[in-house]
């Protein structure tokens, strides 16, 4: 099985390539269930989960959209509701949350540090995407729905709040690229292609549903 962590610029195309990734490997996309999974072992709601994801309780962020991962809760059974946890607690329970992941199933996840946090891991693979921010803006603005308003404010805000995450937690620099295995401009090859590079990097890390 194995891990591979993608850390995405905005408008680098990580909600689309993690998906693909996944799949051709085999492996599940496990992005949008760790808020969800993070909420029922804080024993918090789950918009007071996604909130301190992305604002990390320090004012620092608004909410963005393209964090505000919401997963599909239907069955999932209700979460109780308590006063959000400090900043140490939510950290660690995601960490967990990462982690179980990584000595289950395997999987493909997108942002929450994953880079840092499964460091150690043997059996993984980390990716960065980025790209010139115009570039970056073409991608986003190709996938938005049609009623939203993309601006290159929009595009520092979102690289803001992912910077800010990971020095707030984690007193690094997001761009470092010692942190990872893989580094893509995604926004200057075929997607095709990006997804063919990270799949193959995988397997030669015997990254797949089946270690092959």
């Amino acid at each position: 099985m194995g891990i591979v962590t993608i850390s995405a610029s905005y408008g680098a195309s990580g909600s689309q390539v993690g998906p693909e990734v996944a799949e051709t490997l085999g492996l599940p996309f496990v992005d949008r269930a760790i808020p969800a999974s993070v909420a029922h072992k804080l024993g918090v709601s789950l918009d007071d989960a996604e909130a301190k994801d992305e604002t990390v309780a320090s004012g620092l962020w608004r909410v963005i959209s393209s964090m505000a991962l919401v997963p599909d809760l239907s069955g999932a059974g209700p979460l109780a509701y308590a006063p959000a946890p400090d900043e140490r607690a939510f950290r660690e329970k995601t960490e967990e949350v990462l982690h179980e992941v990584a000595d289950s199933t395997g999987g493909v996840i997108l942002g929450r540090a994953g880079a840092v946090v499964l460091a150690d891991v043997p059996d993984a693979l980390h990716v960065r995407l980025d790209g010139p921010p115009a570039a970056r803006l073409a991608h986003a603005r190709r996938f938005a729905e049609a009623e939203e308003r993309i601006d290159m404010d929009t595009l520092r805000e979102n690289d803001a709040a992912r910077i800010a995450y990971w020095r707030h937690f984690y007193r690094l620099d997001w761009h470092d690229c010692r942190q990872y295995h893989l580094v893509l401009d995604s926004t200057a090859l075929p997607h095709n292609t990006v997804v063919g590079l990270i799949v193959t990097a995988a397997r030669s890390r015997g990254i797949s549903a089946h270690g092959t």
